[in-house]
């Protein structure tokens, strides 16, 4: 099915570029808050219905999906993004997978392994709170990863890729840029915050101290890895509202390029209505 040209505003402003937006711009869209939210509802129904019509081209049996795939430093927002982007449409048509550090048995695979049990099936939007990148950024960062075996799976990685794209699945890769200042707001807020006590992870402190490391770490995925069958987007994550709206317009612009169409029926709609109105109920 040949793609319908629909305009790509926002992913053509938040492709990855040289340099990365600052986490509290607004390079692209409103630029204050309440404009930000009036924007974000009026979405919800046009991905709620391109939504279903993708969803009801997989059941008439369509191959298409989409992946979203959603990385960032701790407290960027991975999980709000998926409550209140994804929540706007039918849970039946989305798959959702988090990866945290592998387990026994998944280390006992390769580290596409536990990936491609949670691709989405024909007609899903698949998202991934955070994906095989980690693989590449957490034995970088402790040093497990030499050169060699890095530039590996950036081959690796983008042949995967390649692969999903070429099945049908178009990979939308969204880096949610905060600032370490907002960071350290956001995880004063878990601690002072009984609610939020379940969201605290000792181990982020960790994963701050080596801050300049991580981030040297996905400019060079960026750089390797961001291709015209699967580009990186940088979503500026400091405001929460402006997060929300990013990733909802990527997803909005990739759907209505997808364009997808609600399948023909296998049957004669007319006979059925003539039928169902001489079909009474029985006692």
């Amino acid at each position: 099915m040949a793609k319908k040209d629909t305009g790509s505003r926002v992913r053509d402003a938040l492709r990855v570029g040289a340099e990365l937006p600052d986490p509290g711009s607004t390079p692209v869209g409103p630029g204050k808050k309440p404009k930000a939210l009036a924007k974000l509802e009026g979405a919800g129904e046009r991905l709620s219905t391109l939504q279903e019509s993708l969803y009801a081209e997989g059941v008439g049996g369509g191959t298409r999906s989409l992946l979203l795939v959603l990385q960032g430093m701790d407290t960027s927002g991975k999980g709000g993004t998926v409550s209140h982007v994804l929540g706007l449409v039918n849970p039946m048509g989305v798959h959702y997978a988090a990866f945290k550090k592998p387990t026994a048995a998944e280390r006992r695979h390769e580290y596409l392994w536990r990936i491609r049990k949670q691709l989405p099936a024909p007609g899903q939007i698949g998202v991934f709170d955070r994906s095989h990148y980690e693989d590449i950024l957490v034995p970088r960062v402790s040093g497990l990863l030499s050169a060699t075996e890095r530039r590996r799976r950036y081959t690796e990685v983008n042949a995967f890729e390649k692969e999903l794209t070429d099945a049908g699945t178009t990979v939308v890769k969204v880096f949610l840029h905060l600032s370490p200042e907002e960071q350290l707001k956001r995880l004063k807020a878990r601690l002072e915050t009984p609610e939020k006590h379940w969201k605290y992870n000792p181990g982020d402190l960790e994963a701050r101290s080596h801050w300049p490391a991580y981030q040297e770490a996905y400019a060079d995925i960026f750089k390797r890895t961001s291709t015209d069958h699967a580009p990186w987007y940088v979503v500026p994550a400091d405001h929460k509202w402006y997060r929300n709206w990013a990733v909802a317009e990527l997803l909005l612009e990739t759907l209505a390029e997808l364009d997808p169409v609600l399948p023909e029926p296998g049957f004669d709609v007319d006979a059925e209505l003539a039928k169902l109105k001489g079909v009474g109920v029985s006692a």
